[in-house]
């Protein structure tokens, strides 16, 4: 049995009155930016700060009375758990929530908050990986019943709400919905709505560059699992898709299009300055994907789900780090300085442009060596003087590495 409209419709029954009918914005900023007429759908705003509330009570409403008196069970360290645990709250039914012991204290206050006495949190391992694992294991052993962040077909349902109030609340034709991919359960749920009520919107998939679990199994024609994944979009950022998602996506989705992490932050820090629009990383997918397909969108009615919001505080300098670096404003080198009186000082009146700032410095005198390398930050406010900056180390004859061309060096020192 796959994903039917009857299901979908069923869920926003079951929904109704425990979820948020989130807002479908029109925002001048990105419309005149990219051309055409583009719409957030602003599930950053949903109860739990993101759409997984709709999956998680509608896979845990569909459940008959004895299961539930047996409580329900997850693994996650993010929005999933979120949404279980409210579930559970509101439902007065007893959930057990697995998590990474390297889950941060954030997150498990705000599962706490959201399940109270209701829900238990289990710290087990050092990945999600180990945190499942456990999870499938207790069930087996105590008989609950585990729900799934994305490969089950009342978890796709539930997502597909978000897919029916973007048809409910647009007057017109909607020409492209950009939505976000992790596991694939919201992106298979919309799709297959619109496949129903409006064949001609088009269905594009949005992943983050590190994390492209949908892309490479589309390309392989099969599930597959990434040997590694960047984990900083982290409501993205999964290491293989679900079997349901993949066969819907495969079927519906128009194209998966793949955001740098870096254009991702860049995103973030926009929407915040421009829109004052607080997202996670995952949320930010979608506006991110806008320059992707800047061409074929002019024109068009465009809708980017908006999916989530429940970004930490203390990440904050990162993304803004890694946005420097993406967009080419901050860069890292190995220097090596010369060991004689005035080598720095030489640096600094000689190589280093007017506008350029030291922001990282880490040296240590060798003094059996003719030069002793430092590690050296520069953040410059023009992005074009980093050549100007480069022309004036080698006319000095000073020895470098460029740090963000070599990722192994740069992961090891910043």
């Amino acid at each position: 049995m796959g994903v039917s409209v009857e299901g979908i419709i069923a869920a926003e029954k079951r929904l109704k009155d425990v979820v948020k009918h989130t807002d479908l914005q029109l925002n001048a900023g990105l419309s005149a930016k990219y051309d055409c007429n583009v719409y957030l759908k602003r599930e950053d705003l949903q109860i739990v700060r993101s759409y997984k509330l709709r999956g998680a009570y509608n896979a845990i409403d569909s459940l008959k009375l004895d299961e539930l008196a047996q409580g329900v069970v997850c693994a996650s360290a993010g929005n999933h758990a979120q949404g279980l645990a409210y579930s559970c709250q509101k439902k007065k039914i007893k959930g057990w929530v697995f998590m990474p012991s390297t889950t941060p204290n954030q997150k498990i206050r705000q599962v706490e908050m959201f399940g109270k006495e209701f829900v238990e949190i289990i710290l087990t391992g050092d990945t999600f990986d180990d945190a499942y694992g456990e999870a499938k294991t207790f069930c087996e052993k105590e008989g609950k019943t585990f729900i799934p962040p994305f490969d089950h077909i009342k978890v796709i349902e539930g997502q597909a709400t978000v897919g029916v109030e973007i048809f409910k609340d647009f007057f017109g034709e909607i020409d492209y919905i950009l939505a976000p991919i992790g596991g694939g359960g919201l992106i298979s749920g919309i799709s297959s709505y619109f496949e129903k009520v409006s064949p001609n919107t088009k269905i594009i998939g949005v992943e983050p560059e590190g994390a492209a679990s949908m892309a490479a199994a589309l390309k392989a024609g099969k599930v597959v699992k990434l040997p590694k994944m960047d984990k900083f979009v982290d409501g993205a950022a999964v290491q293989q898709v679900g079997q349901l998602p993949f066969e819907i996506c495969q079927r519906l989705v128009k194209d998966v299009v793949t955001v740098p992490e870096g254009k991702v932050c860049s995103t973030i820090i926009e929407l915040y300055n421009e829109e004052a629009i607080v997202v996670e990383p995952a949320g930010a997918l979608t506006t991110a994907a806008l320059d992707s397909v800047r061409d074929e969108i002019r024109g068009k009615n465009v809708v980017c789900v908006v999916s989530g919001s429940n970004n930490d505080l203390g990440r904050m300098e990162e993304i803004r780090e890694r946005s420097l670096l993406y967009e080419g404003y901050k860069h890292y080198f190995i220097i090596h300085f010369a060991q004689r009186s005035g080598a720095l000082r030489e640096f600094l009146d000689e190589v280093l442009g007017p506008n350029d700032d030291i922001t990282h410095f880490e040296y240590t005198k060798k003094n059996i060596r003719e030069s002793g390398p430092a590690v050296v930050g520069v953040e410059m406010k023009d992005k074009d003087d980093y050549v100007k900056l480069i022309d004036r180390l080698n006319s000095k004859k000073i020895k470098y590495k460029v740090l963000n061309e070599d990722p192994t060096l740069f992961e090891y020192f910043i």
